[in-house]
């Protein structure tokens, strides 16, 4: 796999603004909002399947070797294999899904859209199945109601915005490419 110096620069620019909005959070209960997975929209449209994962991979590794870089800047292995574990592997698996078929189809904003939001139904199904998987005791309504229900109205406005600004941003990123 050949990579530029351009796109080891985009790389390092997202994996930053990754661990930069990882920590951020709203605590409403075990899982909380974050915006990492906004830049994980934009990224996806802006850079393309490949980019998008590398940077998201390099995020993950930060944090897994202890990095404060997720939620409430927490970092190591034990996030990643706690209660919003789930997610994050969802957050890889959206790139990779969202982002082959959005650099097939990405001058279609509803197919854009609809690739994004395939990308949080997977992190749903990861991050919630996790979860219920962790604490064993709650059933799949009040499972929902903690991994899902709180978050539908906002990810799904964060997709939205992110089809609009992950299209410009992949322009401008174009005509700068022999910058």
């Amino acid at each position: 796999m050949k990579i530029t110096v351009y796109e080891l620069v985009l790389v390092s620019l997202f994996s930053a603004i990754f661990a930069i909005l990882g920590p951020m959070t709203l605590p409403i209960g075990p899982v909380p909002v974050t915006l990492i997975n906004f830049a994980l929209y934009i990224s996806i449209y802006a850079l393309g399947k490949k980019l998008s994962t590398i940077s998201l991979l390099i995020y993950l590794l930060l944090g897994a070797v202890g990095l404060p870089v997720f939620s409430n800047y927490r970092g190591g292995l034990s996030v990643l294999l706690g209660e919003t574990g789930g997610f994050l592997v969802g957050f890889l698996l959206t790139s990779i899904v969202s982002g082959f078929l959005i650099d097939k189809f990405y001058k279609n904003k509803l197919i854009s859209f609809l690739s994004l939001l395939l990308g949080l139904i997977i992190q749903y199904l990861f991050g919630t199945l996790y979860f219920m998987f962790l604490t064993n005791t709650l059933s799949l309504f009040d499972i929902l109601k903690i991994c899902v229900f709180p978050f539908i109205l906002l990810d799904t406005i964060k997709i939205i915005i992110a089809v609009f600004v992950g299209k410009k941003l992949k322009l401008i990123l174009k005509s700068k490419k022999d910058f």
